[in-house]
């Protein structure tokens, strides 16, 4: 079952980086718009810090041993972290450049405070990147001003979501990939099965750059 899902994710693994940089170079090059441009800057963030992590999860899984490949995962899901919450920050104002919302400055304050937090803690030592089994209490300390952030994000698209219709749904999509995460960050170390949530989370966002494509 472990090696039938190993090359499940492996492939899937594959395919999301292919397909998102297929994404975010069609954004980037695509008829220009400010709110295009930046999305296609957005989910080519993701795309490269995501690969930090997969490229030796992969490599892992293909030769059936991830010790060689630990602190360069480790070190990888530490540049993912920092760039998730990049990602969110110009998610944030490409909501602003979208529907324009009055009073928003006290709003993207507290969007940078968080996502400021949420960066310092994720280079705090005490998360203990490179071990196998690091501190949960860690991944829920970083954690919780992402979720803020999330949120924020979510509640900005969702309040405005009959402004632009075919945005509509990056509410929904932000909402289910923290559903889908946060059990990760909580069970994960204890029920390694439960990472499987990260394959539905990573469509999230391609669902969202996909959304994107029809600016």
């Amino acid at each position: 079952m472990k090696r039938v899902f190993g090359k499940v994710e492996t492939v899937f693994n594959v395919a999301y980086l292919l397909a998102a940089t297929v994404l975010g170079v069609l954004l980037l090059t695509g008829p220009f718009s400010s709110a295009r441009f930046l999305s296609g800057v957005m989910i080519m963030v993701l795309v490269a810090g995501d690969a930090f992590h997969l490229v030796p999860r992969i490599r892992s899984i293909i030769e059936g041993d991830d010790e060689p490949y630990r602190i360069a995962l480790g070190r990888g899901k530490q540049i993912t972290s920092v760039t998730m919450t990049l990602f969110y920050v110009l998610l944030w104002h490409l909501g602003l450049i979208l529907f324009d919302p009055i009073g928003h400055l006290g709003w993207t304050v507290l969007v940078y405070l968080s996502a400021l937090i949420r960066v310092i803690l994720c280079l705090m030592p005490g998360n203990r990147w490179t071990d196998r089994y690091p501190p949960v209490r860690w991944g829920i300390f970083r954690n919780v001003p992402f979720l803020v952030l999330g949120l924020m994000v979510a509640g900005l698209f969702f309040v405005y979501r009959e402004n632009v219709r075919q945005m509509g749904p990056v509410w929904l999509a932000v909402t289910l990939s923290f559903a889908f995460y946060l059990p990760v960050v909580i069970f994960s170390n204890r029920q390694p099965k439960i990472g499987m949530l990260m394959l539905p989370k990573t469509l999230m966002y391609v669902w969202i750059a996909w959304m994107f494509l029809s600016l």
